[in-house]
């Protein structure tokens, strides 16, 4: 098995986004398994299909970067129930126009966390729907709906909490056992 290339669509665009650390911290714990690119969605311009003819830089650049992954990675916060705009907004941006989506096929995995007792298990769901009509080979099992406090997770993607390292750890391992499965 050699080192996947993850791209990993950070659903927060806050500079102190919970969610950008829990991603860091996957990214740790995956260790040389895989090699996790961040790639930039808030510059994106609102999908508009009267722009499928001329295509704008920013959706060219998301589309050829996950196209040039072998999996992606969702970490997402849950704004009223649902996933950030931003986030469908790439989605719809590198899933167009008809028929040239960037997604088909991509093995991928969601996760998400959140200051609510939650997490984030409602936009999780909404993003699978979407994912599973873009024909996204999600990872099932573990789901992970992380409940977000200060300290569980360090800046630099260190995990203090024993459990919770354990946790993600079994994720990151499944995620990239999903990958291999995927791309066999």
């Amino acid at each position: 098995m050699g080192k996947y290339k993850v791209a990993v669509l950070v659903g927060s665009l806050r500079k102190q986004s919970i969610n950008r650390k829990l991603a860091l911290a996957l990214e740790k714990l995956a260790g040389d398994k895989a090699d996790f690119q961040y790639l930039e969605i808030g510059d994106i311009p609102l999908y508009d299909q009267d722009r499928d003819g001329d295509y704008p830089a920013q959706g060219t650049r998301l589309k050829q970067q996950i196209r040039a992954a072998d999996a992606v990675l969702f970490v997402t916060p849950e704004y009223n129930r649902s996933i950030p705009g931003v986030l469908k907004n790439a989605i719809d941006t590198a899933s167009r126009p008809y028929g040239d989506s960037a997604f088909a096929g991509k093995p991928a995995a969601v996760i998400g966390a959140s200051v609510g007792a939650i997490g984030t298990a409602l936009a999780q769901q909404h993003l699978r729907n979407v994912l599973s009509y873009l024909d996204v080979a999600v990872l099932p099992q573990p789901e992970a709906f992380i409940h977000f406090s200060d300290g569980l997770v360090a800046d630099d993607g260190s995990v203090a909490n024993e459990g919770t390292r354990k946790f993600l750890q079994g994720f990151v391992d499944a995620f990239v056992a999903w990958i291999g499965k995927q791309k066999g």
